[in-house]
């Protein structure tokens, strides 16, 4: 049983430890910290397509106004089975102050 084992086994113990130990405990959370980080960046980056009802609320706006910006090319939706979606990535530039 290792380091890991016996802290999720949650018993309470005594432990004796090498420093090979501590240094593999050691990179068991490193790498399981980087795993985190690694998966919320790519979900971060992962695009979504919200619709242009959950898009005029997020930008507290009304739906005619998203009409009017797509007109203008001024957030321009796509079409995605036959539905009009927003790129949140577009929204988000809106949201930080700058056109897409």
């Amino acid at each position: 049983m290792n380091i890991n084992e016996l802290l999720e086994s949650k018993a309470k113990i005594s432990i004796t430890a090498t420093g090979e130990d501590l240094l593999m405990f050691a990179d068991y959370l490193l790498e399981k910290k980087t795993r985190a980080l690694e998966e919320a960046v790519i979900s971060d980056k992962a695009e979504t397509y919200p619709s242009p009802k959950q898009v005029a609320e997020i930008l507290g706006v009304d739906l005619s106004t998203l009409w009017r910006w797509t007109r203008k090319n001024y957030l321009v939706p796509v079409e995605i089975g036959g539905k009009r979606r927003y790129k949140m990535s577009d929204v988000k530039a809106l949201l930080n102050g700058g056109k897409r």
